[in-house]
């Protein structure tokens, strides 16, 4: 019986690694095929946006079977080493038709004209801008590259900035569906569709505000890197929409012409380049020489806030922050001897509060250990992203990041009424507490029920504002006043002292270097789920210890191979909104 029992096992083992051991292999083998050729003596960069952008590198080692992926935090990596390659020339960059993200775009901006301050050329083509939300942020990256490029023909429909939501509350009305939902305050706009048929004042205020202030920020930019005055360039593009060619002729872009001409135009100017892509020219980096010395840590966060740790799909989908996974990397990053500083790139708009609670200790903790702690924000670092942020040493943000939204709501949709019009009644019972069924979706809570889940949302949105007061060195008073669960961009965010600096990620490394007292180069080195392939693929493919090991013992040292380690990235699963609180998440931003 023993031995059957021991030959089953073996026989479940040796299907373990054939379900997972032997597509890696080929995983492999296809890496080490497909390793990108050496760079030549002379080479553009090419950089494709139009296939969208993440902040970060996805953390999911199979997220490259979704298609192709790139994100801010590689593109301004690989941009910073090749600006001192002698052997890189310049990039060529292919724009998206629609808009992008504003923090993006700020960030890239400043990533293209440190490029160019070293030398280097900068092309973009577009096949035309058309009139969507942040189309004005793609025109902001295109005016820093000092030599614009559209398609004969296409448009040019920068004319402004735009937001839209729908609004369902008379559809509720009429089928019956309640939403039993309450906020603190009344810039907390994320379930207004639900609650109302029209903006708020509150909710059209806090738009307006923040929508003005990136557009602002973007028309700044673009007339600084194209010579003009805001004034004047806000009037030439609202005139519109134009084409091409009266894009060109009004100074808003410098040539027409197809792809191909752009490009043979690029590198004829590099000597006769060859174009390289960026994506591959990242893959070529040696690994770096491991050592002692001063150590920035990196630790990345992207996505809402969650508790546990990851155990995604394989196959990726939306990225989450899971508060195990981050904290433990600032505990990995405080053992660590040689780690004098923290660097905590954030993307975030927001998640749970416990989790956010557990994150912010470890910020705390990393601190208390003399290790000075500064959050480069992307895209947000709003509500339980600012949590997260409100007690590091400084906080950097880019001008167009949303930042703030210090509040909370919380509730339910009731659709026990909707369901008795076609015949469904939904009852409930339960025992204890007259707390018990609150969070059921038969009934609208009772006034008891509703007065208790008061109590609770007010003691969230006290302990939030005091946090940042503390974290901020401000008044718990002016928090209170500049809260309410507004949203607000970084440019706004300084003037009110919820921001430090404003910049991206390699300001953000300059700063927590001053605060450590590191003089000349730090090394960086990351921390967390992202930093070991090999963990993450672990993770990813729900393997054990046993199988990890299998693993390790063929060979799969990812962290020593970077052919193999840019292939392997990562990501999060779409199981985000199913699992825990959402207490602190935002509006979502289009």
């Amino acid at each position: 019986m023993k031995q059957f029992l021991i030959t089953i096992a073996g026989v479940l083992v040796g299907l373990c690694l054939f379900a997972f051991v032997a597509p890696l292999v080929l995983l492999a083998l296809l890496a080490g095929a497909s390793q990108p050729a050496p760079t030549p003596a002379r080479a553009v960069l090419a950089l494709d946006l139009r296939s969208g952008l993440t902040d970060q590198a996805p953390q999911n080692p199979l997220a490259f079977l979704n298609g192709k992926t790139q994100s801010v935090m590689e593109i301004e990596q690989a941009l910073r080493r090749a600006q001192t390659d002698p052997r890189i020339m310049g990039l060529f960059v292919r724009l998206p038709e629609g808009g992008m993200s504003p923090a993006a775009a700020d960030e890239l901006r400043l990533a293209f004209k440190e490029f160019r301050d070293h030398g280097k050329f900068v092309t973009v083509h577009s096949q035309g801008l058309y009139a969507t939300g942040q189309v004005t942020s793609t025109y902001e990256l295109a005016a820093a590259s000092g030599d614009f490029w559209m398609q004969p023909g296409a448009p040019f429909q920068v004319t402004g900035l735009a937001s839209e939501d729908l609004f369902f509350k008379r559809a509720f009305d009429r089928f019956g569906v309640v939403a039993d939902y309450q906020q603190r305050y009344e810039y907390k706009n994320a379930v207004n569709p639900f609650l109302y048929d029209d903006y708020t004042p509150a909710h059209r205020e806090a738009e307006l505000s923040w929508m003005g202030s990136i557009y602002d920020t973007a028309l700044a930019a673009a007339a600084a890197d194209r010579g003009k005055s805001p004034a004047a360039l806000k009037a030439i593009i609202e005139a519109g929409p134009w084409s091409a060619e009266d894009a060109v002729s009004k100074g808003l872009a410098d040539h027409v012409g197809q792809v191909r001409d752009a490009q043979a135009a690029i590198l004829a100017k590099a000597g006769g380049a060859k174009l390289v892509d960026l994506g591959d020219y990242a893959q070529t980096r040696s690994r770096p020489v491991d050592g002692f010395g001063p150590k920035v840590a990196v630790i990345s966060a992207e996505g809402a806030i969650m508790t546990g740790r990851d155990g995604g799909s394989p196959l990726g989908g939306e990225q989450v922050i899971r508060s195990d996974d981050v904290s433990k990397a600032f505990y990995d990053a405080i053992d660590d001897q040689n780690v004098k500083a923290i660097v905590f790139r954030l993307d975030s708009p927001g998640g749970s509060d416990t989790a956010s609670e557990q994150i912010l200790a470890a910020v705390r903790a990393a601190r208390a250990a003399g290790k000075p702690v500064v959050v480069s924000m992307g895209t947000y670092g709003a509500s339980g992203g600012y949590w997260i942020s409100s007690d590091a040493n400084e906080i950097v943000a880019e001008p167009s990041t949303l930042t703030g939204s210090i509040g909370v709501f919380g509730g339910k949709l009731v659709m026990g009424p909707a369901l008795a019009k076609w015949g469904v009644d939904a009852r409930d019972l339960s025992v204890g507490g007259q707390f018990a069924s609150m969070g059921g979706g038969a009934q609208p809570m009772t006034t008891a029920q509703r007065a208790a889940f008061s109590a609770w949302m007010d003691r969230i949105y006290g302990g939030f504002v005091k946090r940042v007061a503390d974290g901020r060195h401000l008044p718990v008073a002016r928090v209170a006043e500049i809260a309410r669960g507004r949203v607000w961009t970084g440019a706004q965010a300084k003037s009110l002292g919820l921001v430090d600096q404003l910049g991206g990620f390699y300001e953000a490394v300059e700063r927590a270097k001053t605060l450590a007292g590191i003089t000349g180069e730090a090394r960086l080195q990351p921390f967390g789920p992202g930093a070991s392939p090999l963990e993450a693929l672990q993770r990813a493919l729900g393997l054990q210890s046993l199988e990890g090991r299998i693993l390790a013992s063929l060979g799969f040292d990812v962290a020593d191979d970077p052919e193999l380690r840019a292939v392997l990235g990562a990501a999060r699963d779409a199981r985000l909104r199913a699992e825990g609180a959402t207490v602190l998440a935002p509006r979502p931003f289009r």
